[in-house]
Protein backbone atom coordinates (compact mmCIF):
# COMPACT_ATOMS: atom_id res chain seq x y z
CA UNK A 1 0.00 0.00 0.00
CA UNK A 2 1.26 3.32 -0.63
CA UNK A 3 1.64 5.95 1.65
CA UNK A 4 -0.90 8.32 0.16
CA UNK A 5 -3.10 5.35 0.30
CA UNK A 6 -2.16 4.62 4.19
CA UNK A 7 -3.17 8.35 5.02
CA UNK A 8 -6.37 7.77 3.41
CA UNK A 9 -7.62 5.07 5.68
CA UNK A 10 -6.78 7.34 8.44
CA UNK A 11 -8.51 9.93 7.49
CA UNK A 12 -11.98 9.16 9.22
CA UNK A 13 -13.83 12.91 8.08
CA UNK A 14 -15.59 10.93 5.28
CA UNK A 15 -17.13 8.40 8.34
CA UNK A 16 -18.39 11.46 10.56
CA UNK A 17 -21.88 13.27 10.38
CA UNK A 18 -22.48 15.79 8.22
CA UNK A 19 -24.26 19.30 7.78
CA UNK A 20 -26.28 18.03 4.69
CA UNK A 21 -27.73 14.69 6.47
CA UNK A 22 -30.74 16.40 7.01
CA UNK A 23 -32.73 19.15 5.03
CA UNK A 24 -34.52 21.52 7.15
CA UNK A 25 -37.56 22.41 5.60
CA UNK A 26 -40.78 22.60 6.18
CA UNK A 27 -42.10 20.07 3.57
CA UNK A 28 -39.20 17.55 4.36
CA UNK A 29 -39.46 17.90 7.80
CA UNK A 30 -43.06 16.90 8.20
CA UNK A 31 -42.35 13.88 5.94
CA UNK A 32 -39.60 12.61 8.01
CA UNK A 33 -42.19 13.42 11.38
CA UNK A 34 -45.15 11.32 9.82
CA UNK A 35 -42.48 8.42 8.96
CA UNK A 36 -40.37 8.67 12.26
CA UNK A 37 -44.35 8.12 14.17
CA UNK A 38 -45.43 5.17 11.43
CA UNK A 39 -42.40 3.29 12.03
CA UNK A 40 -41.85 3.87 15.95
CA UNK A 41 -45.80 2.35 15.43
CA UNK A 42 -44.51 -0.51 13.72
CA UNK A 43 -41.22 -1.17 15.90
CA UNK A 44 -42.88 -0.93 19.30
CA UNK A 45 -44.54 -4.51 19.48
CA UNK A 46 -41.18 -5.97 17.45
CA UNK A 47 -38.99 -4.57 20.17
CA UNK A 48 -40.65 -5.49 23.01
CA UNK A 49 -41.08 -8.97 21.05
CA UNK A 50 -37.05 -9.44 19.94
CA UNK A 51 -36.29 -8.41 23.74
CA UNK A 52 -38.68 -11.01 24.96
CA UNK A 53 -37.16 -14.06 22.49
CA UNK A 54 -33.53 -13.06 22.69
CA UNK A 55 -34.10 -13.84 26.53
CA UNK A 56 -32.79 -10.66 27.73
CA UNK A 57 -36.17 -8.99 28.29
CA UNK A 58 -38.79 -6.73 26.84
CA UNK A 59 -37.25 -3.64 28.60
CA UNK A 60 -33.64 -4.14 27.14
CA UNK A 61 -35.87 -4.33 23.69
CA UNK A 62 -37.01 -0.90 24.07
CA UNK A 63 -33.83 0.96 25.53
CA UNK A 64 -32.23 -0.43 22.30
CA UNK A 65 -34.29 0.80 19.81
CA UNK A 66 -34.24 4.20 21.74
CA UNK A 67 -30.58 4.01 22.01
CA UNK A 68 -29.27 2.82 19.26
CA UNK A 69 -31.92 4.28 16.68
CA UNK A 70 -30.55 7.54 17.76
CA UNK A 71 -27.01 6.62 17.19
CA UNK A 72 -26.99 4.73 14.04
CA UNK A 73 -29.47 7.50 12.47
CA UNK A 74 -26.83 10.17 13.56
CA UNK A 75 -23.35 8.31 12.39
CA UNK A 76 -24.88 5.81 9.98
CA UNK A 77 -24.16 5.79 6.32
CA UNK A 78 -27.92 5.39 5.08
CA UNK A 79 -30.40 8.12 5.24
CA UNK A 80 -33.50 5.99 5.70
CA UNK A 81 -31.95 2.97 7.92
CA UNK A 82 -34.15 2.12 11.19
CA UNK A 83 -31.70 0.30 13.32
CA UNK A 84 -32.96 -1.37 17.07
CA UNK A 85 -33.24 -5.43 18.29
CA UNK A 86 -33.48 -7.86 14.96
CA UNK A 87 -35.01 -11.35 15.13
CA UNK A 88 -31.77 -12.55 13.19
CA UNK A 89 -29.84 -10.80 16.44
CA UNK A 90 -32.65 -12.24 19.12
CA UNK A 91 -31.63 -15.78 17.61
CA UNK A 92 -27.79 -15.63 17.90
CA UNK A 93 -28.41 -13.78 21.63
CA UNK A 94 -30.42 -16.56 23.11
CA UNK A 95 -27.71 -19.19 23.45
CA UNK A 96 -25.31 -16.41 24.62
CA UNK A 97 -28.27 -16.12 27.36
CA UNK A 98 -28.90 -19.40 28.49
CA UNK A 99 -24.84 -20.77 28.62
CA UNK A 100 -23.49 -17.14 30.48
CA UNK A 101 -26.18 -15.52 31.92
CA UNK A 102 -27.78 -12.02 31.32
CA UNK A 103 -25.26 -10.36 33.11
CA UNK A 104 -23.39 -11.30 30.32
CA UNK A 105 -25.09 -9.27 27.18
CA UNK A 106 -23.92 -6.06 28.41
CA UNK A 107 -19.99 -7.20 27.90
CA UNK A 108 -21.08 -9.36 24.37
CA UNK A 109 -22.83 -6.44 22.78
CA UNK A 110 -20.06 -3.35 23.87
CA UNK A 111 -17.33 -5.83 22.53
CA UNK A 112 -19.42 -6.64 19.47
CA UNK A 113 -20.33 -3.12 18.75
CA UNK A 114 -16.45 -2.07 19.24
CA UNK A 115 -15.51 -4.76 16.08
CA UNK A 116 -18.28 -4.09 14.05
CA UNK A 117 -16.82 -0.20 14.35
CA UNK A 118 -13.59 -1.47 13.50
CA UNK A 119 -14.56 -2.97 10.30
CA UNK A 120 -15.71 0.44 9.84
CA UNK A 121 -12.47 2.27 10.24
CA UNK A 122 -10.58 -0.63 8.51
CA UNK A 123 -12.53 0.30 5.49
CA UNK A 124 -14.14 -3.51 5.33
CA UNK A 125 -17.89 -1.99 4.03
CA UNK A 126 -17.97 -3.51 0.97
CA UNK A 127 -16.63 -7.24 1.86
CA UNK A 128 -20.52 -7.56 2.17
CA UNK A 129 -20.91 -7.76 -1.45
CA UNK A 130 -19.25 -10.89 -1.88
CA UNK A 131 -21.71 -13.32 -0.10
CA UNK A 132 -23.45 -14.42 -2.71
CA UNK A 133 -27.53 -14.30 -2.79
CA UNK A 134 -28.39 -17.78 -2.50
CA UNK A 135 -26.63 -17.37 0.71
CA UNK A 136 -28.12 -14.36 2.07
CA UNK A 137 -31.77 -15.75 1.16
CA UNK A 138 -30.89 -18.87 2.73
CA UNK A 139 -29.64 -17.61 6.17
CA UNK A 140 -32.57 -15.41 5.85
CA UNK A 141 -35.28 -18.34 5.58
CA UNK A 142 -33.25 -19.89 8.38
CA UNK A 143 -33.54 -17.27 10.56
CA UNK A 144 -37.48 -16.65 10.11
CA UNK A 145 -37.84 -20.35 10.64
CA UNK A 146 -35.75 -20.09 14.15
CA UNK A 147 -37.95 -17.45 15.02
CA UNK A 148 -41.18 -19.08 14.36
CA UNK A 149 -39.83 -21.77 16.04
CA UNK A 150 -38.84 -19.89 18.98
CA UNK A 151 -42.52 -18.84 19.83
CA UNK A 152 -44.05 -22.24 19.81
CA UNK A 153 -43.75 -22.88 23.12
CA UNK A 154 -45.48 -18.99 24.47
CA UNK A 155 -48.07 -19.83 21.85
CA UNK A 156 -49.31 -22.90 23.52
CA UNK A 157 -48.66 -21.09 26.95
CA UNK A 158 -45.50 -22.77 28.25
CA UNK A 159 -42.07 -21.64 29.20
CA UNK A 160 -39.16 -22.50 26.51
CA UNK A 161 -36.42 -24.77 28.18
CA UNK A 162 -33.44 -22.53 28.01
CA UNK A 163 -30.20 -23.35 25.87
CA UNK A 164 -32.21 -26.12 24.00
CA UNK A 165 -31.93 -26.57 20.65
CA UNK A 166 -34.77 -24.26 18.73
CA UNK A 167 -36.17 -26.78 16.63
CA UNK A 168 -36.13 -29.95 19.10
CA UNK A 169 -38.11 -27.82 21.79
CA UNK A 170 -40.25 -26.45 19.24
CA UNK A 171 -41.27 -30.55 17.96
CA UNK A 172 -41.57 -31.65 21.74
CA UNK A 173 -43.85 -29.02 22.79
CA UNK A 174 -45.75 -29.27 19.79
CA UNK A 175 -46.08 -33.44 20.64
CA UNK A 176 -46.85 -32.49 23.84
CA UNK A 177 -50.00 -30.22 22.96
CA UNK A 178 -50.82 -32.53 21.00
CA UNK A 179 -50.76 -35.28 23.12
CA UNK A 180 -53.09 -33.15 25.51
CA UNK A 181 -55.20 -32.30 22.81
CA UNK A 182 -56.42 -36.29 21.84
CA UNK A 183 -56.72 -36.54 25.54
CA UNK A 184 -59.55 -33.65 25.82
CA UNK A 185 -56.65 -32.22 28.95
CA UNK A 186 -55.72 -28.81 27.38
CA UNK A 187 -55.63 -26.21 30.13
CA UNK A 188 -57.09 -22.70 30.38
CA UNK A 189 -53.59 -21.64 29.16
CA UNK A 190 -52.74 -23.00 26.54
CA UNK A 191 -56.73 -22.83 24.78
CA UNK A 192 -56.12 -19.00 25.94
CA UNK A 193 -52.91 -18.39 23.90
CA UNK A 194 -53.68 -19.95 20.85
CA UNK A 195 -56.64 -18.26 20.86
CA UNK A 196 -54.66 -14.42 20.71
CA UNK A 197 -52.18 -16.11 18.45
CA UNK A 198 -54.76 -16.84 16.12
CA UNK A 199 -56.56 -13.35 16.81
CA UNK A 200 -53.12 -11.54 16.25
CA UNK A 201 -52.50 -13.45 12.53
CA UNK A 202 -55.56 -12.70 11.81
CA UNK A 203 -55.73 -8.96 12.49
CA UNK A 204 -52.22 -8.14 10.97
CA UNK A 205 -53.08 -10.20 7.83
CA UNK A 206 -56.27 -9.13 7.46
CA UNK A 207 -55.59 -5.24 8.28
CA UNK A 208 -53.14 -4.38 5.47
CA UNK A 209 -55.45 -5.72 2.99
CA UNK A 210 -58.09 -3.31 4.15
CA UNK A 211 -55.86 -0.29 4.53
CA UNK A 212 -52.46 -0.61 3.87
CA UNK A 213 -51.34 2.54 6.42
CA UNK A 214 -53.09 0.81 9.44
CA UNK A 215 -50.50 -0.30 11.70
CA UNK A 216 -51.53 -3.89 11.37
CA UNK A 217 -49.21 -5.70 14.51
CA UNK A 218 -50.18 -2.98 16.72
CA UNK A 219 -53.78 -2.84 16.34
CA UNK A 220 -53.14 -6.64 17.24
CA UNK A 221 -51.55 -6.23 20.09
CA UNK A 222 -53.76 -3.80 21.41
CA UNK A 223 -56.90 -5.38 20.84
CA UNK A 224 -55.50 -8.70 22.40
CA UNK A 225 -54.55 -7.11 25.31
CA UNK A 226 -57.96 -5.64 25.86
CA UNK A 227 -59.29 -9.12 25.15
CA UNK A 228 -57.34 -10.62 27.74
CA UNK A 229 -57.97 -8.00 30.55
CA UNK A 230 -62.08 -7.93 30.15
CA UNK A 231 -61.84 -12.07 30.36
CA UNK A 232 -59.11 -12.35 32.80
CA UNK A 233 -57.75 -14.87 31.00
CA UNK A 234 -54.86 -16.75 32.71
CA UNK A 235 -51.91 -16.13 30.35
CA UNK A 236 -48.33 -14.75 30.87
CA UNK A 237 -47.98 -11.27 30.40
CA UNK A 238 -44.69 -9.14 29.61
CA UNK A 239 -44.63 -8.07 33.15
CA UNK A 240 -43.10 -4.70 35.27
CA UNK A 241 -41.07 -2.24 32.77
CA UNK A 242 -39.07 0.41 33.81
CA UNK A 243 -40.90 4.44 33.28
CA UNK A 244 -36.96 5.71 32.48
CA UNK A 245 -33.93 4.98 30.61
CA UNK A 246 -31.85 3.27 32.69
CA UNK A 247 -28.19 4.92 33.71
CA UNK A 248 -25.35 4.24 31.90
CA UNK A 249 -22.94 1.83 33.47
CA UNK A 250 -19.76 0.06 31.91
CA UNK A 251 -19.70 -3.77 31.96
CA UNK A 252 -17.48 -5.02 34.02
CA UNK A 253 -14.26 -6.28 31.90
CA UNK A 254 -11.77 -9.10 32.67
CA UNK A 255 -9.42 -10.83 31.35
CA UNK A 256 -11.29 -14.30 31.59
CA UNK A 257 -14.71 -12.73 31.18
CA UNK A 258 -13.34 -11.30 27.61
CA UNK A 259 -11.75 -14.64 26.64
CA UNK A 260 -15.06 -16.64 27.58
CA UNK A 261 -17.41 -14.30 25.22
CA UNK A 262 -15.14 -13.03 22.45
CA UNK A 263 -16.54 -15.70 20.52
CA UNK A 264 -20.19 -14.57 20.70
CA UNK A 265 -19.58 -11.20 20.32
CA UNK A 266 -17.57 -11.92 17.02
CA UNK A 267 -20.63 -13.81 16.11
CA UNK A 268 -22.55 -10.77 16.99
CA UNK A 269 -20.17 -9.00 14.90
CA UNK A 270 -20.54 -10.57 11.63
CA UNK A 271 -24.18 -10.56 11.96
CA UNK A 272 -24.40 -6.71 13.06
CA UNK A 273 -22.66 -6.00 10.16
CA UNK A 274 -23.95 -8.49 7.42
CA UNK A 275 -27.71 -7.85 8.27
CA UNK A 276 -27.13 -3.74 8.38
CA UNK A 277 -25.16 -3.28 5.09
CA UNK A 278 -27.54 -5.60 3.57
CA UNK A 279 -30.70 -3.44 4.82
CA UNK A 280 -28.73 -0.20 3.80
CA UNK A 281 -28.09 -1.77 0.04
CA UNK A 282 -32.02 -2.26 0.35
CA UNK A 283 -33.07 0.59 1.43
CA UNK A 284 -31.23 2.49 -1.53
CA UNK A 285 -32.49 0.51 -3.89
CA UNK A 286 -35.98 1.12 -2.35
CA UNK A 287 -35.71 4.72 -2.00
CA UNK A 288 -37.41 7.19 -4.99
CA UNK A 289 -34.92 7.78 -7.49
CA UNK A 290 -32.43 5.76 -6.11
CA UNK A 291 -29.77 6.51 -3.20
CA UNK A 292 -26.22 6.07 -2.19
CA UNK A 293 -25.35 4.91 1.11
CA UNK A 294 -21.87 4.49 2.55
CA UNK A 295 -20.88 0.81 4.18
CA UNK A 296 -17.95 1.96 5.72
CA UNK A 297 -19.42 4.55 7.43
CA UNK A 298 -22.83 2.32 8.28
CA UNK A 299 -20.62 -0.16 9.99
CA UNK A 300 -19.08 2.96 11.96
CA UNK A 301 -22.58 3.94 13.18
CA UNK A 302 -23.67 0.34 13.62
CA UNK A 303 -20.72 0.00 16.04
CA UNK A 304 -21.21 3.04 17.88
CA UNK A 305 -25.24 1.67 18.22
CA UNK A 306 -24.00 -1.35 19.49
CA UNK A 307 -21.84 0.32 22.08
CA UNK A 308 -24.21 2.68 23.36
CA UNK A 309 -26.78 0.12 23.45
CA UNK A 310 -25.03 -1.86 25.98
CA UNK A 311 -23.74 0.87 27.65
CA UNK A 312 -27.48 1.42 28.98
CA UNK A 313 -28.52 -2.16 28.95
CA UNK A 314 -29.80 -3.03 25.39
CA UNK A 315 -28.51 -5.83 23.14
CA UNK A 316 -26.91 -5.81 19.68
CA UNK A 317 -28.47 -3.69 17.44
CA UNK A 318 -28.38 -4.04 13.39
CA UNK A 319 -30.02 -2.31 10.75
CA UNK A 320 -33.56 -3.62 10.51
CA UNK A 321 -35.08 -4.50 7.09
CA UNK A 322 -38.49 -4.47 7.82
CA UNK A 323 -38.75 -1.31 9.38
CA UNK A 324 -36.06 0.39 7.35
CA UNK A 325 -38.66 -0.78 4.45
CA UNK A 326 -41.83 0.83 6.33
CA UNK A 327 -39.37 4.00 6.66
CA UNK A 328 -38.93 4.41 2.76
CA UNK A 329 -42.67 3.43 2.26
CA UNK A 330 -43.85 6.36 4.45
CA UNK A 331 -42.16 9.14 3.06
CA UNK A 332 -38.89 9.69 5.09
CA UNK A 333 -36.27 11.94 3.56
CA UNK A 334 -33.77 12.20 5.79
CA UNK A 335 -31.96 10.73 9.06
CA UNK A 336 -34.88 12.42 11.13
CA UNK A 337 -37.29 9.86 10.46
CA UNK A 338 -35.45 7.14 12.41
CA UNK A 339 -34.80 9.68 15.00
CA UNK A 340 -38.76 10.40 15.51
CA UNK A 341 -39.29 6.60 15.40
CA UNK A 342 -36.86 6.34 18.65
CA UNK A 343 -38.32 8.67 20.12
CA UNK A 344 -41.68 7.71 19.99
CA UNK A 345 -40.63 4.56 21.69
CA UNK A 346 -38.77 6.76 23.92
CA UNK A 347 -42.23 8.21 24.95
CA UNK A 348 -43.64 5.03 25.42
CA UNK A 349 -40.95 4.12 28.08
CA UNK A 350 -41.61 7.22 30.66
CA UNK A 351 -45.45 7.33 29.63
CA UNK A 352 -46.85 4.39 28.97
CA UNK A 353 -44.85 1.47 30.60
CA UNK A 354 -48.09 0.34 32.47
CA UNK A 355 -50.34 -0.76 29.68
CA UNK A 356 -47.61 -2.22 28.35
CA UNK A 357 -46.47 -4.61 30.32
CA UNK A 358 -49.60 -5.93 30.47
CA UNK A 359 -49.65 -7.43 27.06
CA UNK A 360 -49.62 -11.01 26.64
CA UNK A 361 -46.78 -12.66 25.58
CA UNK A 362 -48.65 -15.04 23.23
CA UNK A 363 -49.45 -11.63 21.36
CA UNK A 364 -45.82 -11.28 21.03
CA UNK A 365 -45.63 -14.42 19.89
CA UNK A 366 -48.45 -14.04 17.09
CA UNK A 367 -46.70 -10.87 15.89
CA UNK A 368 -43.50 -12.46 15.26
CA UNK A 369 -44.87 -15.42 14.01
CA UNK A 370 -46.16 -13.61 11.09
CA UNK A 371 -43.14 -11.57 10.52
CA UNK A 372 -41.27 -14.55 9.94
CA UNK A 373 -43.58 -15.70 7.02
CA UNK A 374 -42.92 -12.44 5.85
CA UNK A 375 -39.19 -12.27 6.19
CA UNK A 376 -39.05 -14.02 3.08
CA UNK A 377 -41.31 -14.56 0.22
CA UNK A 378 -42.52 -17.91 -1.65
CA UNK A 379 -41.84 -15.44 -5.05
CA UNK A 380 -38.22 -15.56 -3.69
CA UNK A 381 -37.64 -19.29 -2.38
CA UNK A 382 -38.86 -20.07 -6.07
CA UNK A 383 -36.99 -17.70 -7.66
CA UNK A 384 -33.72 -19.53 -5.76
CA UNK A 385 -34.62 -22.93 -6.47
CA UNK A 386 -35.89 -22.29 -10.02
CA UNK A 387 -32.24 -20.90 -10.54
CA UNK A 388 -29.66 -23.31 -11.15
CA UNK A 389 -28.64 -26.59 -9.56
CA UNK A 390 -25.60 -25.20 -7.75
CA UNK A 391 -27.60 -21.72 -5.98
CA UNK A 392 -30.51 -24.14 -4.93
CA UNK A 393 -28.25 -26.62 -3.47
CA UNK A 394 -26.40 -23.55 -1.71
CA UNK A 395 -29.54 -22.24 -0.53
CA UNK A 396 -30.92 -25.24 1.13
CA UNK A 397 -27.80 -25.67 2.69
CA UNK A 398 -27.44 -22.97 4.08
CA UNK A 399 -31.15 -22.56 5.36
CA UNK A 400 -30.90 -26.53 6.62
CA UNK A 401 -27.55 -25.51 8.63
CA UNK A 402 -29.01 -22.54 10.11
CA UNK A 403 -31.93 -23.94 11.93
CA UNK A 404 -30.29 -27.26 13.07
CA UNK A 405 -27.21 -25.85 13.65
CA UNK A 406 -25.35 -22.59 14.04
CA UNK A 407 -26.05 -19.12 12.43
CA UNK A 408 -22.84 -17.62 11.54
CA UNK A 409 -21.40 -21.37 10.71
CA UNK A 410 -24.35 -21.59 8.17
CA UNK A 411 -22.95 -18.46 6.36
CA UNK A 412 -19.31 -20.07 6.61
CA UNK A 413 -20.56 -23.11 4.93
CA UNK A 414 -22.98 -21.46 2.65
CA UNK A 415 -19.74 -19.56 1.64
CA UNK A 416 -17.74 -22.64 0.79
CA UNK A 417 -20.30 -24.10 -1.05
CA UNK A 418 -21.02 -21.35 -3.11
CA UNK A 419 -17.42 -20.81 -3.81
CA UNK A 420 -16.95 -24.51 -4.45
CA UNK A 421 -20.10 -24.41 -7.16
CA UNK A 422 -18.25 -21.30 -8.73
CA UNK A 423 -14.71 -22.74 -9.30
CA UNK A 424 -15.90 -26.20 -10.60
CA UNK A 425 -18.43 -24.01 -13.22
CA UNK A 426 -15.10 -21.94 -13.58
CA UNK A 427 -13.18 -24.72 -14.17
CA UNK A 428 -15.50 -26.54 -16.65
CA UNK A 429 -15.16 -22.81 -18.66
CA UNK A 430 -11.82 -22.93 -18.69
CA UNK A 431 -10.20 -24.84 -21.52
CA UNK A 432 -7.80 -26.31 -24.12
CA UNK A 433 -8.65 -25.83 -27.82
CA UNK A 434 -6.25 -27.70 -30.63
CA UNK A 435 -6.11 -25.12 -33.53
CA UNK A 436 -5.10 -25.27 -37.00
CA UNK A 437 -2.23 -23.62 -38.46
CA UNK A 438 -2.90 -20.48 -40.06
CA UNK A 439 -2.04 -19.87 -43.77
CA UNK A 440 -1.07 -21.87 -46.35
CA UNK A 441 -0.21 -25.39 -45.26
CA UNK A 442 3.37 -26.82 -45.07
CA UNK A 443 5.41 -29.60 -45.28
CA UNK A 444 6.10 -31.04 -41.34
CA UNK A 445 2.92 -29.12 -40.30
CA UNK A 446 1.62 -32.30 -39.13
CA UNK A 447 4.50 -31.92 -36.54
CA UNK A 448 3.14 -28.71 -35.13
CA UNK A 449 0.71 -28.64 -32.40
CA UNK A 450 -1.32 -25.04 -31.71
CA UNK A 451 -3.28 -24.87 -28.71
CA UNK A 452 -5.40 -21.50 -27.28
CA UNK A 453 -5.87 -21.86 -23.83
CA UNK A 454 -9.37 -19.88 -22.39
CA UNK A 455 -10.84 -18.96 -19.27
CA UNK A 456 -8.95 -19.53 -16.27
CA UNK A 457 -5.60 -21.17 -15.59
CA UNK A 458 -6.31 -22.25 -11.69
CA UNK A 459 -6.07 -25.03 -9.11
CA UNK A 460 -9.25 -26.25 -10.05
CA UNK A 461 -8.42 -26.98 -14.13
CA UNK A 462 -5.04 -26.84 -14.78
CA UNK A 463 -4.37 -30.38 -13.99
CA UNK A 464 -7.07 -31.07 -16.54
CA UNK A 465 -5.97 -28.70 -19.31
CA UNK A 466 -2.24 -29.73 -19.32
CA UNK A 467 -3.44 -33.21 -19.22
CA UNK A 468 -5.09 -32.70 -22.89
CA UNK A 469 -2.17 -30.91 -24.12
CA UNK A 470 0.51 -33.70 -22.77
CA UNK A 471 -1.89 -36.89 -24.04
CA UNK A 472 -2.07 -34.92 -27.77
CA UNK A 473 1.49 -33.85 -27.92
CA UNK A 474 2.76 -37.42 -27.23
CA UNK A 475 0.44 -39.73 -29.43
CA UNK A 476 0.64 -37.47 -32.56
CA UNK A 477 4.57 -37.64 -32.71
CA UNK A 478 4.75 -33.93 -32.13
CA UNK A 479 8.26 -31.98 -32.10
CA UNK A 480 6.87 -28.35 -31.72
CA UNK A 481 4.00 -27.37 -29.14
CA UNK A 482 2.32 -23.49 -29.80
CA UNK A 483 0.84 -22.36 -26.36
CA UNK A 484 -1.46 -19.41 -26.77
CA UNK A 485 -2.15 -17.77 -24.39
CA UNK A 486 -3.24 -14.49 -24.33
CA UNK A 487 -6.87 -15.64 -23.89
CA UNK A 488 -6.30 -16.41 -20.19
CA UNK A 489 -8.15 -14.03 -17.95
CA UNK A 490 -7.02 -15.42 -14.59
CA UNK A 491 -3.72 -17.48 -13.60
CA UNK A 492 -3.11 -17.96 -9.89
CA UNK A 493 0.29 -19.64 -9.02
CA UNK A 494 -1.04 -23.15 -9.18
CA UNK A 495 -1.94 -22.40 -12.56
CA UNK A 496 1.58 -20.85 -13.57
CA UNK A 497 3.16 -23.64 -11.68
CA UNK A 498 1.48 -26.32 -13.49
CA UNK A 499 2.32 -24.70 -16.84
CA UNK A 500 6.22 -24.84 -15.85
CA UNK A 501 5.65 -28.04 -15.54
CA UNK A 502 4.02 -28.44 -18.35
CA UNK A 503 6.85 -26.95 -20.42
CA UNK A 504 9.68 -28.82 -18.45
CA UNK A 505 7.90 -32.02 -19.25
CA UNK A 506 7.68 -31.55 -23.31
CA UNK A 507 11.20 -30.41 -23.54
CA UNK A 508 12.84 -33.21 -21.48
CA UNK A 509 10.61 -35.50 -24.09
CA UNK A 510 12.13 -33.27 -27.28
CA UNK A 511 9.22 -31.10 -27.80
CA UNK A 512 10.33 -27.50 -28.52
CA UNK A 513 7.34 -25.48 -26.30
CA UNK A 514 6.82 -21.85 -27.98
CA UNK A 515 4.99 -19.36 -26.01
CA UNK A 516 2.93 -16.61 -27.34
CA UNK A 517 0.80 -13.86 -26.15
CA UNK A 518 1.72 -13.95 -22.32
CA UNK A 519 -0.20 -10.92 -20.98
CA UNK A 520 1.51 -7.89 -19.21
CA UNK A 521 -0.08 -8.58 -16.15
CA UNK A 522 0.48 -12.69 -15.82
CA UNK A 523 4.34 -12.36 -17.02
CA UNK A 524 5.77 -11.16 -13.48
CA UNK A 525 3.74 -14.30 -12.02
CA UNK A 526 5.24 -16.74 -14.51
CA UNK A 527 8.61 -15.39 -14.90
CA UNK A 528 8.50 -15.50 -10.51
CA UNK A 529 7.00 -19.24 -11.10
CA UNK A 530 9.65 -20.26 -13.54
CA UNK A 531 7.14 -20.78 -16.50
CA UNK A 532 10.09 -18.82 -18.83
CA UNK A 533 12.85 -20.13 -17.37
CA UNK A 534 11.63 -24.03 -18.46
CA UNK A 535 11.71 -22.81 -22.06
CA UNK A 536 14.30 -23.73 -24.34
CA UNK A 537 15.78 -20.45 -25.66
CA UNK A 538 14.86 -16.81 -24.54
CA UNK A 539 13.19 -16.21 -28.20
CA UNK A 540 10.90 -18.79 -28.00
CA UNK A 541 8.65 -16.20 -26.22
CA UNK A 542 6.53 -14.43 -29.51
CA UNK A 543 4.21 -11.63 -29.11
CA UNK A 544 2.67 -12.52 -32.60
CA UNK A 545 1.15 -16.29 -33.55
CA UNK A 546 2.60 -15.21 -37.04
CA UNK A 547 6.25 -15.05 -36.04
CA UNK A 548 5.73 -18.22 -33.76
CA UNK A 549 4.55 -20.68 -36.16
CA UNK A 550 7.56 -19.64 -38.55
CA UNK A 551 9.73 -20.17 -36.09
CA UNK A 552 8.01 -23.80 -35.08
CA UNK A 553 8.25 -24.79 -38.73
CA UNK A 554 12.01 -23.92 -38.88
CA UNK A 555 12.63 -26.64 -36.00
CA UNK A 556 10.63 -29.32 -37.76
CA UNK A 557 13.00 -28.39 -41.01
CA UNK A 558 16.10 -28.66 -38.69
CA UNK A 559 15.07 -31.69 -37.41
CA UNK A 560 14.03 -33.08 -41.08
CA UNK A 561 17.75 -32.59 -41.82
CA UNK A 562 19.18 -34.80 -39.28
CA UNK A 563 20.20 -30.94 -37.29
CA UNK A 564 20.22 -31.11 -33.13
CA UNK A 565 18.15 -28.34 -32.42
CA UNK A 566 18.73 -28.19 -28.38
CA UNK A 567 22.39 -28.23 -29.49
CA UNK A 568 21.59 -25.17 -32.07
CA UNK A 569 19.30 -22.90 -29.47
CA UNK A 570 21.22 -23.89 -26.56
CA UNK A 571 19.33 -22.93 -22.82
CA UNK A 572 19.48 -20.19 -20.97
Amino acid sequence: MTLRGALARLDVRDLLPRRDDYELRLRTVGADLLAGLTVGVVALPLALAFGVSSGVGPAAGLVTAVVAGVVAAVFGGSRFQVSGPTGAMAVVLAPVVAEHGIASVALVTVLGGLIVLAAGLLRLGRTVTFIPWPVVEGFTLGIAAIIFLQQVPAAVGQDAVPGGNTLLTALRTVAEAAGALDALALDATTLWSLAIVVLVAAIMLVLPRLHGAIPASLVAVVVATALAEATGAPVAHIGALPDTLPVPVLPGVSVAAVGDLLGAAVAVAALAAIESLLSARVAASMSPGGSVYEPDRELVGQGLASVASGVFGGMPATGAIARTAVNVRSGARTRLAAVVHALVILAVIYLATGPVSRIPLAALAGVLMVTSFRMIGARTIRSVLRSTRSDAATFVVTAVITVTFDLIEAVQIGLVVAAFFALRRLARASSVHREPLPGVAHEGDEHIALFRLDGAMFFGASDRILGEVTDTSVRENVLVVILRLSQLGMVDATGARALAELVAALEQRGITVLVKGVQPRHRKLMTTVGVLDELRHENHLFSTLGDAVAHGRSHVRRAAQGIDVPQLDGRR
